[in-house]
């Protein structure tokens, strides 16, 4: 009896190791077979620069930092981005605020993790001050296996950095990774958990830091997840409606800057 349940916990034991073993080497295969894809890049479309709405209106000058979200990779022209769609967004603005003049800037890098948002800060800060600073940043820390506590300290620095300057800022949360069409199943299952948990430590960084924060993989998830066509060619980036599906869950809170940025100092 003894020696059929050595038997049995031998085989149990091979078996759980051979299927950690092909799971190990699924996930790796995987992988690399996301990392070999063809990505988009950004093109000569999206310019660092433009305006938006009437020149005479109240001016407010808007600059997105982060990684390739912010650059707007997977559309063509600056008024697909998530930045374009925000600034024409506040510059139509509402019957209570009226138009306004939207001065739109970008310092984000494709590419970038939240241990580059240092350099960012300083380069946003350079010249006119803006009025209010949009934080794209949190998938490539996630996908590249970075600790959400020390990339969400990256990010809370760079925040309290920009209030201190006066700066109002919001932060969209790294995105639900799990929804990704570039990524096979059960790697996709993974990366979106390492998604979800890098954004739960951006919220907590970012509110403690004295910014506002939209937790994207949360709010707009389940649309991407629903509609391929959120996605550009690549399965990776956003399309023009992906763009859209943010800037308009980031509007409110951006909204909500853009009129605390206009506000007596002691009123803020």
């Amino acid at each position: 009896m003894t020696s059929l349940a050595g038997r049995i916990g031998r085989a149990t034991a091979t078996t759980l190791f051979a299927g950690a073993v092909g799971g190990f080497a699924l996930l790796a295969g995987e992988a690399i077979a996301a990392k070999s894809r063809r990505y988009a890049k950004p093109t000569m479309g999206l310019a660092l620069r433009t305006s938006m709405g009437p020149t005479a209106a109240p001016r407010l000058r808007l600059i997105l930092l982060g990684d390739s979200g912010a650059v707007g990779v997977g559309v063509e022209w600056l008024s697909e981005t998530v930045g374009g769609q925000l600034a024409r967004l506040l510059a139509d603005g509402t019957p209570e605020t009226g138009e306004r003049h939207v001065l739109l800037s970008s310092v984000g890098v494709a590419g970038s993790r939240s241990g580059d948002l240092a350099t960012q800060v300083a380069r946003a800060l350079l010249g006119d001050q803006p009025d209010v600073a949009v934080i794209l940043i949190g998938a490539h820390d996630a996908t590249s296996l970075r600790g959400p506590g020390e990339s969400a300290e990256h990010l809370g620095a760079a925040v309290r950095r920009l209030r201190e300057a006066g700066v109002q800022v919001v932060v969209g949360t790294c995105p639900d990774l799990g929804a990704v069409h570039a990524i096979a199943q059960p790697l996709r299952q993974l990366t979106g958990w390492l998604g979800r948990r890098m954004a739960r430590a951006q919220v907590n960084a970012v509110l403690e830091a004295g910014g506002a924060v939209v937790d994207l993989c949360a709010e707009t998830g389940a649309v991407f997840r629903a509609d391929a066509g959120t996605f550009c060619y690549d399965g990776f980036h956003p399309s023009a409606d992906g763009y859209r599906v943010w800037a308009h869950a980031l509007y409110p809170a951006v909204e909500e800057a853009a009129l605390a940025a206009g506000r007596p100092a002691a009123e803020k």
